[in-house]
């Protein structure tokens, strides 16, 4: 599930918003209201429950190939996401929808790397959401690693470590350190 050109997405569990308009997320680390969505290549960030702490990392032009030997491993190809047992009934079974919204009210967000696409201005989607369905297949298809980790801060450690590109998402919700 990607946007199509002219497109960013927002993936929410919510099937019933009709207008996006610009807010201040409790968790914000920034004063300004804004309506969030990603491009294509940010996607897949977002292929969890929403509340889903995950880690993921990918491999960049800067990545030292024991890096990329070292976490995403042979034949693994070039991105690795990394959630807890306790979220995996629900990435199961959660029903996830995207928006299609349009690129056009979006700018990118985030440095030294982009990491989201950001409107000041309500934003009404191009059409009803949709379905993306299931998550394990989505990743499987799009050739991303899925592991499923008891813990994910050792994971996590290893990889802002590295020479990969990385992210981490609702990581405030996974276990704490040292615990299984």
């Amino acid at each position: 599930m990607r946007p199509e050109p002219g497109q960013v997405l927002h993936f929410s569990e919510d099937p019933t918003i009709t207008r996006f308009v610009p807010h201040v997320a409790a968790t914000a680390q920034q004063a300004e209201a804004y309506v969030w969505a990603v491009d294509a290549d940010r996607s897949p960030d977002y292929w969890f429950p929403r509340q889903c702490p995950r880690a993921m990392a990918w491999t960049t032009d800067r990545t030292a190939d024991a890096d990329r030997e070292r976490i995403i491993g042979p034949g693994g190809g070039e991105r690795v996401h990394a959630i807890e047992y306790a979220w995996l009934d629900r990435v199961r079974t959660v029903e996830l929808y995207a928006y299609r919204l349009p690129a056009q009210h979006f700018s990118p967000f985030g440095t030294p790397e982009l990491h989201a696409m950001v409107a000041t201005v309500p934003v009404e989607p191009l059409a009803p959401p949709e379905p993306v369905g299931d998550l394990l297949a989505l990743h499987e298809e799009a050739g991303i690693q899925l592991r499923v980790l008891p813990n994910l801060w050792a994971f996590w450690d290893a990889v802002i470590e590295s020479s990969l590109g990385f992210s981490g998402i609702r990581l405030r919700h996974a276990q704490p350190k040292g615990e299984r």
